[in-house]
């Protein structure tokens, strides 16, 4: 393993990301960078290098948490300091991981050595290490929220708290903040993006040339790091030089009311909350200023620091995906522009590529010993990333053929809408309805698993409920019941000493209940009975709804379809609920209607998410009329095998079996009844039975309906295997 970083000018692409972060370099207070993007596209490497690229810092000599000598921090753990003592060190790069815990992130307080000593023994963290460096988060949006809400505020106050039990500490923590994640994973809550100062979007190149120049400077670096990065030591040189300059030029460039009056109307425009985005994108326009070595902000500036300012903070419905409409943006700009004499026409892109730009130009660098660029003209602008969640190509629909009732087969149901049963062939997607709020649907009993918002569930955060001796390291002391160990045993411990003496034994750390995060599992039934095309977008509407309350309340998802003769995994589970949102809306349907399949399709992948994450307790949700009027006898082997008893019966008997296996492994299901016209059979609440779960209406599925059928799922699983 190498210790010689790849050179930052050296990059190929990532134009935005690599302007962010030296803006941030050039001015911290802009508040970070975000970078969204998919895995592979240097965003490791990028920030790797900024740290090697960033001057160095001069720091107290022995101080662990890296003090200015020129203006020491009056409340550090480890003063009073000498002036004297000091010295210069490379700029750190400290990287949060996924798994890392609070204590990890902020210190680690002795408690029994604060206890039973009087000892204020504070272990510094993460955040102490990142001071006046860099700190990089890995996939952030998988952090749990409590260390987010941890990291974020700590970066906007620039000092860390630690409470313990009444020992207080307090240090500075000031620090460029990077945290890049794939959005296919699942997205930050609104609250938490509006925190970091600027985001991009990364995505590698699909042009040839620069893919290849790509692996053309990774192979030679790996061949010879030293000689490649001595290659560009020249450029990075004049853009560390380049740096320092424009630091030292920032406290003289002039924001003008003009330019205000730019970014306040822009904010205005997008219906950003709150001011904080004004706010950041002046200093980001004071930033870009500084950096094109001028002392005015012009209304370049003022839109390029809106391109990384705003798209995360406007207001946007759930599942759209961040973005700035950029002819709103200039029709704004132009509005308001002129009150500092700023005529010049709007640029087309960032100007980051030539003489005001950062350097060489990442889209190819400069003509040097790594390598030739690719042709390209365009500067500063990132690259397109494809649509996500492509759905493939549907084969052809399935045959139709008469609905008459098979044996073993329940009999047609005839719905108000057209047509009726499930003849015919696919027919074309329609539209959800309008999304309302639902219910909150959870799992029973008491869960340990993730962070999050719907079941009970033990949790490092929350609500005590009582006190326990520690399993490993000590957790949040439990102060009464730790001095309630140890009463009984002053007498004997007294000889010691006065006062209170605790010892090890003694300790209690407290049991907290909060809630959890689920798989949620949507199990779509996509026949022709259900394929009218009011009563699909009312079913659209439903699950779309259940879903942006998944996304709410931080569970995974996954999405069954089934139709003809067997199911789909539509969408593996992901926390992402915009690609389950997607797919829902490219939904065919038409078709028998295959329910065993569908429920024996959920069964297989709850087993292996079971072996995936086994602290993540699963929901099952049936989205159907009930009806079963299809499938194949593969279904009745395949139940047969796990215990089902004999592989005959039709698809009534296959579906009821494949709903008691589920049952048996004590899934909590409900079962959402689409069931509708005059003539109604009640065949989604049998089927609720068997999956000893509930059933509910569209109608009663909204939190706002009175009706008086609504059953919590924790009541009605409890009352079913009572009885």
């Amino acid at each position: 393993m190498t210790s010689v970083t790849y050179p930052f000018t050296a990059i190929v692409g990532a134009d935005d990301l690599r302007l962010s972060l030296l803006l941030n370099a050039v001015s911290p207070a802009v508040g970070g960078v975000l970078v969204r993007g998919e895995k592979g596209s240097a965003k490791s490497t990028a920030v790797r290098a900024l740290a090697a690229l960033t001057p160095d810092v001069t720091v107290v000599t022995g101080c662990r948490f890296s003090c200015d000598p020129a203006a020491p921090d009056p409340a550090c753990p480890d003063g009073p300091h000498e002036p004297d003592a000091h010295e210069n060190r490379q700029t750190r790069m400290v990287e949060l991981p996924v798994g890392a815990s609070e204590d990890r992130l902020v210190g680690a307080l002795d408690i029994e050595r604060a206890l039973a000593e009087g000892v204020k023994a504070f272990e510094p963290g993460l955040l102490a290490d990142a001071h006046r460096g860099i700190l990089y988060v890995d996939e952030v949006n998988l952090l749990h929220d409590h260390l987010i809400d941890l990291l974020l505020d700590a970066a906007a106050m620039g000092a860390s708290y630690v409470e313990r039990e009444g020992v207080s500490v307090r240090h500075a923590a000031r620090f460029l903040l990077v945290g890049t994640m794939n959005p296919e994973e699942g997205e930050l809550r609104p609250q938490l993006l509006d925190r970091f100062g600027l985001t991009v979007e990364v995505a590698a190149s699909r042009e040839p040339d620069r893919r290849v120049e790509v692996v053309r400077r990774r192979l030679a670096y790996d061949a010879d790091p030293a000689g490649f990065a001595a290659r560009w030591a020249a450029e990075e040189h004049a853009l560390r030089e380049r740096i320092v300059a424009a630091r030292e030029l920032l406290p003289s460039v002039e924001l003008g009311d003009g330019a205000l009056r730019q970014i306040a109307a822009v904010c205005a425009a997008f219906e950003v909350d709150g001011m904080r985005a004004d706010i950041v994108m002046a200093r980001t326009a004071t930033a870009l200023a500084a950096w094109a070595g001028r002392t005015e902000v012009l209304t370049e500036d003022v839109r390029q620091a809106a391109l990384l300012a705003l798209p995360h903070r406007r207001r946007r419905a759930p599942f759209d995906a961040p973005g700035l409409d950029e002819d709103k943006l200039d029709r704004t700009l132009e509005e308001f522009d002129g009150a500092d004499g700023d005529d010049d026409p709007e640029p087309e892109g960032p100007d980051d590529g030539g003489p005001d730009g950062p350097g060489d130009g990442p889209e190819g660098g400069p003509d040097g010993p790594g390598g030739q660029p690719p042709h390209d003209d365009r500067q500063g602008v990132p690259e397109q990333a494809p649509p996500p969640c492509q759905e493939r190509d549907q084969g052809p629909a399935d045959t139709p053929g008469a609905d008459a009732p098979a044996p073993g087969q329940q009999p047609a149901e005839q719905p108000a809408e057209q047509p009726t049963g499930d003849s015919g062939g696919e027919r074309a997607p329609v539209g959800a309805a309008e999304p309302f709020k639902t219910r909150r649907l959870d799992v029973p009993g008491l869960g340990e698993g993730a962070d999050g918002r719907r079941s009970r569930a033990r949790t490092a955060h929350g609500r005590t409920t009582g006190a326990r001796r520690p399993r490993g390291a000590l957790g949040k002391l439990h102060l009464a019941a730790t001095v309630h160990a140890a009463a009984p045993h002053q007498r004997a411990r007294r000889r010691s000493g006065p006062g209170l003496v605790v010892r090890r034994d003694d300790l209690r750390e407290a049991v907290r209940e909060g809630r959890e995060g689920n798989l949620v599992l949507f199990v779509v039934d996509a026949s022709g009975s259900m394929a009218a095309r009011q009563r699909m977008s009312a079913v659209k509407g439903a699950v779309l709804s259940l879903l942006l309350d998944a996304y709410q309340r931080r569970d995974k998802v996954g999405l069954i379809t089934f139709r003809g003769q067997g199911a789909e995994l539509a969408l593996p589970p992901t926390s992402s609920v915009e690609a389950g949102a997607a797919r829902l809306e490219r939904l065919p349907t038409g078709g028998r209607t295959p329910l065993a399949e569908g429920l024996l399709k959920a069964h297989e992948v709850l087993r292996v998410e079971r072996m995936r994450d086994p602290s993540r307790r699963p929901l099952l949700v049936v989205v159907t009329d009930g009806r079963a009027t299809g499938g194949s006898e593969g279904a009745g082997r395949s139940l047969s095998a796990r215990g089902g008893g004999r592989a005959t019966g039709g698809p009534v008997v296959r579906a009821s079996r494949a709903a008691r296996l589920l049952a048996g492994e004590g899934t909590a299901s409900v079962v959402v009844d689409c069931e509708s016209g005059p003539v109604r059979l009640g065949l989604a609440r049998e089927l609720a039975g068997e999956l000893r779960g509930t059933a509910v209406t569209l109608d009663e599925l909204r939190a706002d309906s009175v009706s008086a059928l609504v059953r919590d799922v924790r009541t009605a699983h409890t009352t079913r295997r009572a009885a």
